[in-house]
């Protein structure tokens, strides 16, 4: 259900350095980082744990995203967002920057939060 999770931070130096040391006894480490973001997870796998440079200074945004079966899946939870007046916050796409077969649609949840719906296969 739950694909990865998000929290954002004020100090990001400190924040990674921090979670670089307590999530290493645990097998984790930070498996990606570019431009205030990190990725944690297993030593060789994909991140499902991310901290990001705050963005709205008096709020802590948190990101979720939850895992599609396919890509009509992702479709369908954006257009259902939309319908009951989801702020869209990125259309459904392909984001090659995480990886060539990521297809995500990010919306905002009535309580500001950052949701998405994510299918990690290819194209059918």
């Amino acid at each position: 259900m739950i694909d990865h999770i998000s929290l954002q931070t004020d100090d990001f130096a400190a924040a990674t350095a921090w979670y670089d040391a307590v999530l290493a006894p645990l097998g984790y480490a930070r498996v990606m980082n570019f431009g205030g973001v990190a990725g944690y997870g297993p030593v060789d796998g994909i991140p499902a744990f991310w901290l990001g440079t705050a963005s709205d200074p008096g709020g802590r945004q948190t990101h979720i995203a939850f895992s599609a079966a396919d890509r009509d899946a992702v479709l369908a939870f954006h257009r259902v967002a939309a319908e009951l007046g989801g702020e869209v916050l990125h259309e459904p796409r392909v984001w090659p920057e995480y990886h060539p077969d990521y297809f995500g649609a990010f919306v905002r949840d009535p309580d500001g939060n950052n949701v998405e719906a994510v299918c990690h296969r290819p194209a059918e």
